[in-house]
């Protein structure tokens, strides 16, 4: 089973993004802010993380930066999801060590994309 972290203060992305990617095979957990994510990242150790870059306690970009210092977790693929799409704020994801950028509003099917291209195991959403 794929486990995805979504990080976001903002429960209508949070839904967004469950009903986009959650099934059989996708389970989808959440946190509501920074402090938090680090908390589920190490309980659950994610397949992916989709992290909002504003929110409250720790901004998405500290959040980043920390879960690439910790060997469990350094190599899960992570998504800044944010209206936040200027290319400073693009450069600064990838400082952090962001692996994409996808920029809100988005298009579900762009979702789709991008994490079956970071997360090619995932095989749910593909035709039988």
């Amino acid at each position: 089973m794929t486990t995805i972290l979504v990080v976001d203060d903002e429960p209508p992305i949070v839904d967004l993004v469950r009903f986009t990617l959650e099934d059989a095979d996708v389970r989808v957990v959440e946190a509501a802010d920074g402090a938090e994510a680090l908390v589920v990242a190490r309980q659950t150790i994610p397949d992916l993380v989709l992290l909002d870059v504003h929110m409250p306690r720790l901004d998405g970009f500290e959040v980043c930066r920390q879960l690439r210092r910790e060997p469990s977790l350094a190599r899960i693929p992570i998504v800044m999801l944010t209206a936040a799409g200027q290319e400073s704020d693009r450069a600064r994801g990838r400082a952090a060590g962001a692996d994409e950028y996808l920029t809100k509003p988005f298009s579900p099917l762009a979702l789709l994309a991008l994490v079956e291209a970071l997360v090619p195991d995932t095989r749910s959403w593909r035709p039988m």
